[in-house]
C-alpha cells in the first residue's frame, strides 16, 4: 500500500510541476505569456489524454505481467531524455509557425516521460485494486489531487523563490528518476498474485460494464468542470481585477473539489450541494450584467470563487457518484481525460473564434443547470432529505395505496424539476441581459481572439466625446474629441509624464522612436516631421483598431510604421535601429511579459539604443512595484536609472510612475529633469531578473 500511494502522489506532483517548469524555460523564446502558455496547456492536456487511453488499451489488453514488462521498458526509455532543460536548437528563426514549434519542442523535451506520468494514476490504480481490492482505490484519485494542489501552491511560493529556471529542471529530472524506481517497483507488486484479503473487499471482476450513455455523462461533467474553472478565472482576472497570481484561487478551488469528492468518505452530499447551486446559477449570471458588466472586487471575485466551488462539488460529486466498479476505472479516468481536454479545447480555442465577448461562463451556468435538471429527475433518490420530505407532504395528500405512493415520489421530483428548471430558466434571462445589453451604451466596438477581449468604449457628445480602448479591466489608451484636445497626449503619456518630459528633452533634433505597446497609438503625438516611430504589438486587434477607431496615428507628422509579433523577439531578428527613444510600455496589467524586462531584454535593447538613448519602461502598476526591478537591470550594465512620477493633474492625465535608463548620467541634471527625477530604493532581498531566475512574488505591492 504505501508503495502505491507514494508513486500515485509523487507521478501528479511531478506531473503537474513540469508544466509551468518547461513553459518557463521557453517563454523567453517565443514571447507573448497567453499564447506560449496556452499551447502548452493544449499539449499537456493532449498528452494527458493519450497517457489514459494507453492506460485503459493496456489493462484490458495485456496480461498484468505484459503490462509490468511493456511499461518499465519505456519508463527506462525515458531516462535518456533527462534533464529536461529544451535544446537551444529549438529556438525560433521568426519565420515559422511558433505553434507547431512550441508542440515539436515539448514533445522532445518532455514528450515521454510527461505521457508515462499521465498514465500512472488510472495504471497504478488498476494494479492496486487488482491486488488489494476495489474498495478504497478511488482514494488515491483523491490522493493525486492533493499532490496536484501541493505542487500548483509550491511552485510560485517556495520553488520559483529559491531555485532558477535551470536549476528547477534538474531538480525535476532526480525527481523523476526516483518515480521511475518506485513506479517500478509497484508494476512488479501488482503484477502478483492478489493477497488474501481481496475476498474482503471489491473484486476487480465485478461490476457490469458502463453504458454509452453513463460514459457520456462522465465525459460531461468533466468538462462542465473544467468549462467552469476556465471560464470563471478569464471573467475574475479578466474582468474584474487584475491582481496577480489571483487565478490561483480558482484552480485551487477546482482541485479542492475533486480531493472531497473523490476522499471516499462521504464529503459530497447531493442535498446539501444541490439547492446552493441551483441558487447560484442565476446569482453568477446576474453578477455578468449588474452595474455595467463589472462588480465591485469585493463582492465578486467571493461570488465568482464560491460559485465555482459550489459548482464543481456538484459536478464532481455527481461524477464520484457515477464512478463504476474498479474493474472499468481505466475507461472513467480515459472519459474524464477527454472531458477536460473538450473543455480546455471550447474555452481555450473555439470560444476566442465563436464568440465576441466572455459568453462561456454563462452558457457554462446554463448547461450546468440542464444537467442538475436531468439528474434530479433520473434519479429517484436524487433530491436526498428535501425530496423525502417533499415526498412525505405530498404523500399526505394522496391515496394511502402503492398506487399513491409512486405518484407521490413522482411528484415530488417533479416539483424538484421545476425548481430546477426555473433556476436553469432564471440563469438564461441574465444571459440575455448579459449579451443584449451589456455596455451597450458605450460600447462601439468589441472584438475577441486569442489574446483576449478588446473593446472601444464611446461616451459623451460634441467637445465632451471621447473613445477608450480597454482590455479587460485595463485601460490601453484615450482620446478625446474636443479639438483643443484632439491631438494632445492623454492619460498615461501627457506631457508631465515621465515619457512626455522624455519628448520635450529630445525636441531639437530629428528623432527615431521605438515604442513597446501600440495601445491606441497616443504616442505618436510627439511625432513631427522628420521623425519615425516604430511601434510592436503582438495582437492584430490592436493594430487594426488603433488605425480604424483613434487618429493619433493618421494625425501625426512623423513616419508610423508598425510591427506585428512579439517585441522583443522582433528586435533580436531585426538590424540595429539606433533608437534616441525606447518606450517599453508593456507592465500596467497582472500577467506582465516577464521576458520583455529581464537583463537578456535589456541586452537586446542596448543593441538598438544611440549611446545618448532613453530607454522609459512604463512601470505604473497597482499590484506589482517593478521600479528597483529596472533599476537592478541598469545596475547590472553600468546604466543610470531614475523614476519620475506624475499626479496626473492636467486634463485627461493619470497618475504615472516611468523609469528612465540611460547611460549619460548628465541627462537628469537638465532642466526637464532636475526637480522630478526619484532615486530608486532596491529592496534588500530583491535579485536581478534573468530569464533564468525572476519572481513576482518579491514585487508585490
Amino acid at each position: 500500500m504505501p508503495v502505491f500511494a507514494s508513486t500515485i502522489f509523487l507521478s501528479a506532483f511531478l506531473l503537474f510541476l513540469v508544466q509551468p517548469i518547461i513553459a518557463k524555460q521557453i517563454l523567453p523564446w517565443f514571447g507573448g505569456t497567453p499564447a506560449v502558455w496556452n499551447t502548452c496547456m493544449l499539449f499537456f492536456q493532449m498528452l494527458l489524454l493519450a497517457g489514459y487511453a494507453y492506460s485503459d488499451w493496456t489493462i484490458r489488453k495485456l496480461s498484468p505481467r505484459s503490462q509490468a514488462i511493456l511499461h518499465c521498458v519505456l519508463l527506462i526509455a525515458s531516462l535518456a531524455v533527462l534533464p529536461i532543460v529544451a535544446d537551444l536548437g529549438w529556438k525560433p528563426d521568426g519565420d515559422e509557425d511558433p505553434v507547431w514549434r512550441i508542440l515539436a519542442l515539448l514533445a522532445a523535451t518532455i514528450g515521454l516521460p510527461y505521457f508515462l506520468l499521465s498514465s500512472t494514476g488510472p495504471l497504478i490504480q488498476a494494479g492496486f485494486a487488482r491486488r488489494y481490492g476495489g474498495e478504497r482505490v478511488y482514494r488515491l484519485f483523491a490522493l493525486s489531487n492533493f499532490a496536484s494542489l501541493l505542487a500548483l501552491l509550491s511552485f510560485p511560493f517556495a520553488i520559483e523563490m529559491l531555485v532558477s529556471t535551470h536549476g528547477q529542471a534538474v531538480a525535476w529530472s532526480i525527481g523523476y528518476g526516483v518515480f521511475v524506481l518506485f513506479c517500478g517497483a509497484s508494476l512488479v507488486l501488482a503484477a502478483g498474485p492478489a493477497i488474501s484479503s481481496v475476498a474482503n473487499g471489491v473484486s476487480l471482476d465485478e461490476g457490469r460494464p458502463p453504458s454509452l450513455s453513463e460514459q457520456s455523462l462522465w465525459l460531461t461533467l468533466a468538462a462542465l468542470g473544467t468549462v467552469m474553472l476556465l471560464a470563471v478565472t478569464n471573467h475574475i482576472t479578466q474582468n474584474i481585477a487584475s491582481i496577480p497570481l489571483l487565478w490561483l484561487a480558482p484552480l485551487t478551488l477546482y482541485l479542492l473539489t475533486f480531493i472531497l469528492c473523490f476522499e471516499g468518505r462521504g464529503w459530497y452530499r447531493r442535498w446539501l450541494i444541490v439547492i446552493p447551486f441551483l441558487a447560484l446559477l442565476p446569482a453568477m449570471a446576474w453578477g455578468l450584467q449588474a452595474q455595467g458588466g463589472v462588480l465591485q472586487i469585493k463582492k465578486a471575485v467571493p461570488l465568482y470563487c464560491i460559485g465555482l466551488f459550489v459548482s464543481c462539488m456538484f459536478f464532481h460529486g455527481e461524477l464520484a457518484l457515477a464512478k463504476p466498479a474498479p474493474r472499468y476505472l481505466t475507461r472513467f479516468y480515459l472519459m474524464v481525460s477527454l472531458g477536460g481536454a473538450v473543455g480546455g479545447l471550447l474555452v481555450g480555442v473555439v470560444a476566442p473564434r465563436v464568440f465576441s465577448a466572455y459568453y462561456e461562463l454563462p452558457v457554462a451556468l446554463v448547461v450546468g443547470g440542464l444537467i442538475a435538471s436531468y439528474l434530479l429527475f433520473r434519479n429517484a433518490a436524487a433530491t436526498g432529505a428535501p425530496g423525502r420530505i417533499l415526498e412525505r407532504i405530498v404523500t399526505r395528500f394522496s391515496a394511502s395505496n402503492s398506487t399513491g405512493s409512486i405518484s407521490a415520489a413522482l411528484l415530488a421530483r417533479s416539483m424538484m424539476l421545476v425548481l430546477s428548471l426555473a433556476a436553469t430558466a432564471g440563469t438564461g434571462w441574465y444571459f440575455y441581459q448579459y449579451q443584449h445589453e451589456y455596455l451597450a451604451d458605450t460600447t462601439i466596438v468589441m472584438q475577441r481572439n486569442f489574446f483576449g477581449m478588446l473593446r472601444v468604449q464611446e461616451s459623451g457628445e460634441g467637445k465632451d466625446r471621447q473613445r477608450n480602448l480597454v482590455h479587460g479591466v485595463i485601460m490601453h489608451g484615450m482620446q478625446s474629441f474636443d479639438p483643443e484636445y484632439q491631438k494632445k497626449a492623454t492619460t498615461y503619456y501627457t506631457e508631465n509624464s515621465g515619457v512626455g518630459r522624455v519628448f520635450t528633452a529630445f525636441a531639437d533634433s530629428p528623432v527615431r522612436t521605438g515604442v513597446i505597446g501600440l495601445g491606441v497609438g497616443t504616442l505618436a503625438v510627439y511625432g513631427r516631421k522628420g521623425d519615425v516611430m516604430r511601434f510592436y504589438d503582438i495582437n492584430p486587434q490592436v493594430i487594426e483598431l488603433a488605425r480604424k477607431e483613434f487618429t493619433f496615428l493618421s494625425d501625426s507628422a512623423a513616419k508610423i510604421e508598425t510591427v506585428l509579433g512579439d517585441a522583443r523577439l522582433a528586435m533580436e531578428r531585426e538590424p540595429v535601429q539606433q533608437y534616441d527613444i525606447l518606450v517599453v510600455d508593456a507592465f500596467s496589467s497582472d500577467a506582465i511579459p516577464v521576458h520583455l524586462i529581464t537583463l537578456e531584454a535589456m541586452d537586446t535593447y542596448l543593441k538598438h539604443m544611440k549611446p545618448n538613448g532613453v530607454i522609459a519602461f512604463h512601470v505604473t502598476n497597482r499590484y506589482l512595484e517593478l521600479r528597483p526591478v529596472v533599476k537592478m537591470l541598469a545596475q547590472a550594465r553600468g546604466l543610470y536609472a531614475m523614476n519620475v512620477a506624475d499626479e496626473g493633474q492636467l486634463r485627461f492625465g493619470s497618475s504615472t510612475d516611468w523609469v528612465l535608463v540611460t547611460r549619460n548620467p548628465k541627462f537628469f541634471k537638465s532642466q526637464a529633469f532636475a526637480v522630478v527625477a526619484e532615486e530608486i530604493e532596491i529592496p534588500a532581498n530583491l535579485s536581478v531578473w534573468t530569464d533564468d531566475f525572476n519572481n513576482l512574488i518579491q514585487v508585490l505591492k
